[in-house]
């Protein structure tokens, strides 16, 4: 599963949200999810009659949700990559978020896969929400950039006060296409894989993915996806808190928000 999203239009993803915590006490939980795969360069070119972008519905995208919060997230990516001297990535940006359902909108992380003209992964922009109104960017790039591989960040930024902000994250990003060719009437979708593992002084601690199938973004299966999670985003923040209450019921040591990084992007 290391090749790279298929080309063509916006994607819509059917899958689960997995995490499993392992000391002090073990905690593990699967929901099932749905989320978007953009390709935003393709997007400027040819905007997609299916997604309502900037604009209010029963699913939307808003590029003010992202970034710095201005109305063009891909004009604010380019420059980022710019200032971390990332010169190359000028192929396709696929964005895969959270969108807007109902106006309400929560995204803890969102990945940004920044090609190069070729196709082959150049970046991978992690971008982190926590539940402070807080957000953070980590950027991984360099020689051992690509779909498959390990990537690693150290962790400055506070997202759970059941975690301390120390030791580092684990990445992997994995795509599978379809199988066997879409000629074939059997044909499986295409599949993603995000994986966050966060190692701390003590080792393993926390294994989080999020995984699912990858469909053509139609206005029917927006429909399909918001009949079967009509309140999807509003049940991501409902969740964060229920686990919180669980991991603080089992006496998990509750520790405070210390100040965020002063640098936006991490490299």
């Amino acid at each position: 599963m290391t090749t790279r999203p298929t080309a063509g239009g916006p994607l819509l993803g059917i899958g689960q949200v997995r995490h499993a915590r392992l000391r002090p006490v073990p905690n593990r939980f699967a929901y099932a999810t749905w989320f978007l795969l953009l390709p935003l360069r393709g997007l400027a070119a040819q905007p997609s009659p299916a997604l309502r972008r900037n604009r209010s519905g029963l699913m939307s995208f808003h590029d003010s949700d992202h970034g710095d919060g201005r109305g063009d997230c891909l004009a604010w990516l380019d420059e980022v990559l710019a200032a971390h001297d990332v010169r190359d990535a000028d192929g396709e940006v696929w964005l895969h978020c959270y969108p807007r359902v109902l106006g309400h909108t929560f995204k803890p992380v969102s990945f940004w896969y920044c090609h190069r003209a070729d196709g082959r992964l150049r970046a991978v922009l992690v971008e982190v929400n926590n539940t402070f109104g807080e957000r953070h960017c980590y950027l991984l790039d360099g020689a051992d950039v690509a779909y498959g591989r390990e990537l690693r960040a150290a962790k400055v930024f506070h997202v759970s006060p059941f975690c301390r902000v120390e030791g580092d994250y684990r990445f992997r990003f994995m795509f599978a296409p379809p199988h066997p060719p879409a000629t074939d009437p059997r044909t499986e979708p295409a599949r993603t894989v995000a994986r966050i593992d966060h190692h701390d002084v003590d080792g393993l601690l926390i294994c989080t993915s999020v995984s699912g199938e990858l469909h053509a973004l139609t206005r029917g299966r927006i429909a399909a996806a918001c009949a079967r999670a009509p309140l999807l985003t509003l049940g991501v923040v409902a969740r964060i808190h229920w686990q919180a209450l669980k991991l603080w019921c089992r006496r998990v040591p509750f520790l405070h928000k210390p100040i965020a990084p002063e640098n936006f992007v991490t490299r």
